[in-house]
Formats: structure tokens, C-alpha cells, sequence
């Protein structure tokens, strides 16, 4: 089963009315830490070994997962000695790794980190607070398709501004956001080969900086073209719109389509 790795160390300087107390990765949305749901993603294709790379209050990050399986099923205290009997609620078979990769060491830096804990074989990476319907299986052959050490998947970002068309000073056309451009951007779900590695130098190193760049000079990095459901959670208003996506019923995230796989480079 291959490794997945969350990047759960920055600051989350944007969401500060909630990162002053808590990680990033803890913000909840419709009660569940925003990581969790990252992880559903994975854990509905069948991948349940984690590697959280956490940083700044990494303590919490850790105390959490330490209690999770305690918080994920009802129990019995026998107060007299202490004695507990778990009645198991929910059924989460995940293997989760916290590491405490540093409070200022950069996403490069991060994985770099991990290097003994990945076992020179292929792992994923991504950012533990973005969420889309990701096809993880599709992902995985379109990665061993094109030979080269890295893929990354390529999103069209949510539109957050209305449009205008202008013809002088004249508005020519307004829309609301509306995505009328092609545009792609990172959205994390990486696939890495053991080779990336080579590719990082240290803990001031963000991953999607110099080390991207090299490898996509070098050939070495692709592009799945993901046009499904993807959202961060940036900020406050990411939170809320995430939660009331959640609240609704099903979230996107949790809605998969197969796909169908093309070869690109990036």
C-alpha cells in the first residue's frame, strides 16, 4: 500500500481568527478537522497509510491522533480502577505517522525530512487543507504511464470575482463568477518517485519553488488534468462556503467519477 503524505506544518497566517489557537489542519469543517476529510479522499481509493508532516503546533496535531480511535468509538470507564471497554461506533482502518518535521522548515524541507520514513519506494504527497474528488486510482496509472519522476494534479481554481468585459471604458459584458479561461493551477495530489528526493536541499526549500521547477526542466514533472470538484480553505470564508457544502448533504469532495487517462506533459 503506498505512502501518503499530508503537509500539515505551516502557519495558516489567513485563517488566523482560527490558527492563533490551533493548526491549520485542525480548523474544522461541519465538525471534522479539515485534515480528516483530506484523508476520506484517500481512504475511499483504498490508501490508508499516512505520514502527517506537521510543524507549527505540532503538540496538538499529535495528541489528536494519539485520542482519535478513544474519540471514534463509544466506551465504558469503570471509575473504581480506571478499567476502559471500547464499543467499537466507526470503523477506520488508517495507519497514521505524525512527524514533527521542524516549526520553520519549509514544504521541501519537509519531505526531505521524511526520507527514512518512505522506504524508497513511490508516495503521494499533499497539502492537508484542499479537498476535490480526486480519481486517486486514475491519478496512479496516469502517473505510471508517462515514466518520469513526478506528477502533479493541474485544477482550475474557483472563481471568486465577477468578470468585466471592457470595450474602451465602456463595460461590454459583466458576469459573476463565471471561469471563462483555462486556467490551471497546483492543487496538490502529488505522485512522487523516490528520485524527487534528490531534487530538495534543505529545510529553507519550499517544494513548489525550485525543486518543481528543476524537475519540470528536466522533463521529470507531469500534469493530471483534474476538472472535477477542488476547493482550499484559505481563509474564513473557504471555511464557511466548505461547510456548508458539508452540511448539504454528500460534499463534492466525496462524489468520484472514473476518468478517463491522457498522457501531458507538463
Amino acid at each position: 500500500m503506498m505512502k501518503t503524505v499530508l503537509l500539515a506544518g505551516g502557519l495558516g497566517s489567513r485563517l488566523a481568527e482560527e490558527t492563533v489557537r490551533i493548526p491549520k489542519p485542525m480548523v474544522e469543517v461541519s465538525g471534522r478537522p479539515i485534515m480528516l476529510h483530506v484523508m476520506d479522499i484517500y481512504s475511499q481509493w483504498g490508501h490508508h497509510d499516512f505520514i502527517v508532516a506537521c510543524g507549527y503546533k505540532c503538540m496538538l496535531i499529535k495528541s489528536f491522533f494519539h485520542e482519535l480511535h478513544l474519540m471514534n468509538n463509544d466506551f465504558t470507564v469503570a471509575l473504581g480502577d480506571g478499567g476502559m471497554t471500547l464499543r467499537p461506533t466507526r470503523n477506520v482502518d488508517w495507519n497514521v505517522s505524525v512527524v514533527d518535521t521542524g516549526q520553520h522548515t519549509m514544504t521541501g524541507g519537509r519531505l526531505l525530512r521524511l526520507r527514512d520514513w518512505l522506504d524508497d519506494e513511490p508516495f503521494m504527497v499533499t497539502y492537508s487543507d484542499g479537498v476535490g474528488n480526486i480519481d486517486i486510482d486514475a491519478l496512479l496509472a496516469f502517473h505510471r504511464s508517462h515514466g518520469g519522476l513526478a506528477t502533479v494534479t493541474a485544477v482550475q481554481p474557483p472563481a471568486r470575482f465577477g468578470n468585466l468585459e471592457l470595450e474602451g471604458n465602456r463595460v461590454a459584458e459583466f458576469t459573476e463568477k463565471v471561469q471563462k479561461y483555462e486556467t490551471w493551477i497546483n492543487g496538490g495530489f502529488f505522485v512522487f518517485e523516490p528520485g524527487v528526493l534528490d531534487y530538495l536541499s534543505g529545510d529553507e526549500e519550499p517544494l513548489e519553488q525550485a525543486p518543481l521547477a528543476r524537475l519540470a526542466r528536466d522533463g521529470q514533472l507531469f500534469a493530471y488534468k483534474h476538472k472535477g470538484f477542488w476547493h482550499p480553505m484559505d481563509t474564513v470564508r473557504d471555511r464557511d462556503h466548505l461547510d456548508k457544502l458539508c452540511q448539504a448533504g454528500n460534499p463534492p469532495w466525496m462524489q468520484f467519477e472514473r476518468q478517463r487517462v491522457e498522457v501531458e506533459a507538463a
